[in-house]
């Protein structure tokens, strides 16, 4: 009997690592594991060795500085890589390979999925991550381009419920994707006695609140010499990594991991495997306050008991499994949230509705349905 040929699917990105949890995890396995398509992801080095997988091929980019002039060239790159495989399908997660998703329709007739992991525009008014004086020109020129190019996708996949009243040009061709867990199968909890370890994972910026968290960490180990804090993650800005690596100077119960180095996703479960509570800190800002950060989804699906901001939404999301224990940042109660770490009895129920499993179907028959 001959075989079906499978449809070639490639997943890009600019800044993302081939490894990427969101591309290689969840869209890149969830599409091989059909045994229907054949994979494809673009995407920054990795730190690690990472092998091709069973339908999966990993096209990693030559090294280059997030902040250069070389960055102009890398969605050239990419739809080069691109006109080698010859999509039929093309799922950017970037502003910045919109058009690299065009080309490719009007060269191979490929389709076009936006997965739009972040509110770019948002993001780049209201964080610090470039300067003022630029902050509105280029927000102002990610949005037009999001709206000029969006009648030629097929399909956009949004990571959070919230992005469907932020983003008005998604109108009917959206499908919501949420960053959910994917907890490998081999992950055990096994925190060890005779400390406390909180731990912070993920973006390290002033607006993710690792500040405010090591600060928190402080007063905690004040109080309590058990007390530690981890940190793991990377800090994309060089003003912002100095300023962190001297919060932490002269305090060695805080451990960084990353930094200036993208932190394997791999690392982020060990970490959570060895920690006894997961830290959850935002500023309240706009950008952020229709969101539901990944790590929340992580934790949870990892029972890990969660030192929390009181924030509405998650604060909910939480409650059904006693998972978390509610802080103000601002103004801590110190006695308050040492009590109820040790006292309280966190999971009583295993978290529902939390998992990459929850998404996949959604994923799938979208894709499908395309490309049939």
């Amino acid at each position: 009997m001959q075989e079906i040929k499978k449809r070639r699917i490639v997943i890009a990105s600019v800044l993302k690592p081939v490894d990427d949890t969101r591309m290689l995890e969840k869209l890149g396995r969830s599409l091989a594991g059909t045994q229907k398509f054949e994979v494809f992801v673009i995407g920054f080095p990795s730190r690690l060795a990472v092998p091709n997988e069973n339908g999966i091929t990993l096209l990693p980019l030559p090294f280059f500085r997030r902040l250069s002039s070389l960055r102009v060239l890398i969605p050239f790159k990419i739809l080069r890589k691109c006109i080698q495989v010859k999509p039929d399908m093309v799922i950017v997660n970037s502003h910045e390979l919109l058009i690299v998703g065009i080309l490719n329709r009007i060269f191979f007739g490929s389709l076009i999925i936006y997965d739009i992991r972040e509110n770019y525009y948002r993001n780049i008014l209201l964080t610090d991550a470039f300067p003022k004086f630029l902050r509105w020109p280029l927000a102002s020129l990610v949005r037009l381009k999001e709206r000029c190019f969006s009648p030629f996708f097929d399909c956009l996949f949004l990571a959070e419920k919230g992005y469907k009243k932020e983003l008005t040009f998604v109108k009917n061709k959206s499908t919501v994707l949420e960053n959910k867990v994917r907890v490998p199968a081999s992950f055990q909890r096994d925190p060890k006695p005779g400390k406390i370890r909180l731990l912070f994972t993920g973006t390290l910026a002033e607006s993710t609140g690792v500040f405010q968290v090591i600060e928190l960490a402080e007063k905690l180990h004040q109080q309590n010499e058990a007390v530690e804090l981890m940190i793991v993650g990377y800090c994309a800005q060089p003003e912002t990594y100095q300023r962190l690596l001297q919060a932490i100077e002269n305090q060695p119960f805080i451990r960084l991991k990353g930094g200036q180095k993208l932190v394997p996703h791999s690392q982020i479960f060990e970490a959570i495997a060895e920690a006894d509570f997961g830290i959850i800190y935002y500023p309240p800002s706009p950008h952020s306050a229709n969101s539901i950060p990944t790590k929340l989804y992580e934790y949870l699906g990892c029972r890990l008991p969660i030192l929390l901001q009181d924030y509405e939404p998650w604060v909910e999301l939480c409650k059904p499994y006693h998972a978390a224990v509610i802080v103000n940042f601002s103004q801590p109660d110190l006695r308050l949230i040492q009590q109820s770490m040790k006292e309280s009895h966190f999971y009583d129920q295993s978290p529902t509705g939390v998992t990459w499993a929850d998404e996949e179907p959604k994923l799938l028959e979208v894709v499908e349905k395309l490309l049939n």
